[in-house]
């Protein structure tokens, strides 16, 4: 029988590199703040995040390389592992914590960060024990796309300078169109009506991140989201203006005549409940396709917890932090958060929390490692999460406001450790593969988890103030979805009608081979999003149908999403500055537009398009890549 031979990463482990120093240190903080910004602000704009790893790891070398004349590829390895962590935390927390604001309780700042920690924390310590397992004895059969993506950018660090530059051209351009925004110089829609379809419209926001989002999750997911948002708003809406029209009576949740109603009015009456319904069928559809892997996740770690032996002496690119210190941490959190009067989630919450915490980060870590973790179910784990939660409270008597928000803490805790332990899973991965102290790592995680976990809150209090969480703006479609969720079980006033619309609407995508619930993202955010993105797509479809060598499809595939990386980073950063500006009324958001025409937004557009088209066609079938 053939012997397998010993995996041998790109540091052996009788090489010792620099890892964690106060250089990396500092700039993983400033990455991690910066990354998790731009995510929240994605997250909240369209219901999506993006991995920053590459990104990052790109930063990362032209400063510490470029600048610094810094050769250890392991202090990049730590640097885009804070940033990941960071902006992790972002996105876990925006899918849930947002409900609260919509809820108009404005959680303070010390119980955004208490949720943000110890969910980060929760998924930082739940995943260490799993690193052996998945990464290492299954390093041939889980490929954990990003991480080994990421893992070839490090190695490939000769390149890094001209890489960043396409990262910081995107960054200035998509900052720029921000601030013609954010200055009122131009729109940042453009829509029509269709003539003789009453009630259809179309629609596009003038966003660089949106393109940026289209290109880098490409064609095929971009067009079904695009026809969920085509579904509602030139089949759904027009066909409850045709049926209604000069009818006096109204529907349940309004008790206008439904007649009176314009499309934006049916939108948000009727549509967003029917959108609901279909989103959260579809992340629970999605949880139930990993249902084998779900179950297989969590035997494989009960036996390998049980079987790894923590007293044999082991090799620096094998050590973890102390599986004792890591148990002692997560039972020290659990009873914090059982008796702690930040949350008040109370003693069923908490071990809601160990359970599910465990059984998700378990499921989660796996799931990246073979699809990736742009299809990680959080919303289906976190919707189940969330259900049963707030059955259990209900069940105990917990009522009202009270049990709403006791049950959105505990699915917004469980939601950043998914979250987070997905995305340390890549890290992970990554580390391994170049040669990567895994201790070093995991203490890298954990300041990152810090970094964001500290900021978050006052993110969102700055968006919520300056843009309005769950408005045009920033729709917070996840967010929305729990607030009905919870408010609907405690208080018995759902419009079930239109939420078992949803329901079947998601079921019957499904049966037609589509994922239900990218469709069902799409129906329920305005076409006017789902548009532009879907214009990305077609630039990444373009790009690559053209390319007859495979070498050359992926270097402009790879060209191609650094720039988008840059377009959303830039716009998202700006506005947050933009944001910060308005608070003292240095920017006036409410003046009228220089330029309120419609071909101005269009022509900015269409030179975004352009320029995002020819940075990822630039090289020929005829061209080599450089290596």
């Amino acid at each position: 029988m053939k012997r397998e031979s010993k995996f041998i990463p790109y540091i052996p482990a009788s090489r010792s590199l620099p890892e964690i120093t106060i250089v990396s240190v500092i700039l993983g903080v400033v990455l991690a703040i910066v990354f998790g910004a731009a995510n929240a602000y994605l997250g909240l704009k369209i219901g999506l995040t993006v991995t920053a790893s590459i990104p990052a790891a790109v930063i990362s070398m032209a400063i510490l390389r470029g600048i610094f004349r810094r050769e250890s590829i392991l202090e990049n390895n730590i640097v885009q592992t804070m940033t990941t962590a960071g902006e992790a935390v972002a996105a876990g927390a925006i899918f849930t914590i947002p409900a609260l604001y919509l809820m108009k309780l404005t959680p303070s700042q010390g119980m955004v960060a208490f949720i943000a920690l110890t969910g980060g924390f929760l998924g930082v310590f739940m995943m260490i024990p799993l690193r052996r397992l998945l990464i290492v004895n299954e390093h041939e059969t889980l490929p954990y796309p990003e991480g080994t993506a990421c893992a070839e950018v490090l190695k490939s660090g000769e390149k890094g300078g001209s890489s960043a530059t396409l990262i910081f051209i995107g960054f200035m351009i998509g900052g720029l169109v921000k601030v013609f925004d954010g200055l009122r110089w131009i729109k940042n829609s453009v829509g029509t009506t269709i003539a003789g379809y009453k009630g259809a419209a179309l629609g596009m926001d003038i966003m660089p991140s949106l393109l940026g989002v289209g290109y880098i999750i490409g064609p095929r997911i971009a067009g079904q989201m695009v026809a969920g948002g085509l579904f509602a708003s030139v089949v759904f809406i027009p066909m409850i203006v045709f049926f209604t029209t000069g009818s006096p009576t109204s529907f349940f949740p309004t008790t206008e005549p439904i007649s009176t109603l314009d499309a934006s009015g049916i939108y948000s009456n009727y549509i967003r409940y029917i959108g609901a319904g279909a989103v959260a069928t579809g992340g629970l559809i999605t949880l139930l396709k990993t249902l084998p892997l779900l179950i297989k996740s969590v035997r494989d770690t009960i036996v390998s917890l049980r079987t790894q032996n923590q007293d044999v002496t082991l090799e620096r690119t094998d050590q973890d932090l102390s599986y004792k210190y890591i148990g002692i941490g997560v039972l020290v959190l659990i009873l914090i958060i059982a008796f702690t009067p930040v949350t008040n989630v109370g003693v069923l919450g908490a071990i809601a929390i160990a359970i599910f915490g465990f059984l998700f980060v378990a499921v989660a870590s796996r799931i990246v490692g073979i699809v990736g973790s742009s299809s990680m179910p959080v919303s289906g784990m976190t919707i189940a999460t969330l259900l049963i939660v707030t059955i259990l409270y209900k069940a105990a008597g917990f009522s009202g406001t009270d049990g709403s928000v006791a049950a959105l803490v505990v699915a917004a805790i469980v939601c950043v450790a998914i979250a987070v332990a997905g995305d340390i899973s890549q890290d992970l991965k990554t580390g391994y593969l170049v040669g990567g102290t895994p201790w070093k790592q995991q203490i890298a995680m954990m300041i990152g988890v810090l970094a964001s976990g500290l900021l978050i809150g006052y993110v969102l209090t700055l968006f919520d103030s300056t843009y309005g969480l769950g408005g045009t703006e920033l729709p917070a479609v996840k967010a929305v979805l729990m607030r009905i969720i919870v408010e609907g079980i405690m208080g018995g006033n759902l419009p079930w009608d239109l939420i078992f619309m949803g329901i079947a609407l998601a079921i019957t995508i499904e049966f037609l081979g589509l994922n239900s619930l990218t469709v069902a993202v799409g129906f329920y955010l305005p076409l006017s999003i789902s548009s532009p993105i879907m214009v990305g797509g077609i630039i990444r479809w373009l790009s690559e149908v053209f390319a007859k060598d495979e070498s050359i499809r992926r270097k402009r595939e790879e060209v191609g999403t650094l720039f988008a990386s840059g377009l959303i980073a830039g716009e998202a950063l700006i506005s947050v500055v933009i944001a910060l500006l308005i608070v003292p009324k240095v920017i006036n958001p409410d003046k009228p537009l220089m330029f309120d025409n419609n071909w101005m937004p269009v022509t900015v557009f269409a030179l975004l398009a352009i320029s995002l088209l020819c940075v990822a066609t630039r090289f020929s079938s005829k061209e080599k890549p450089t290596t």
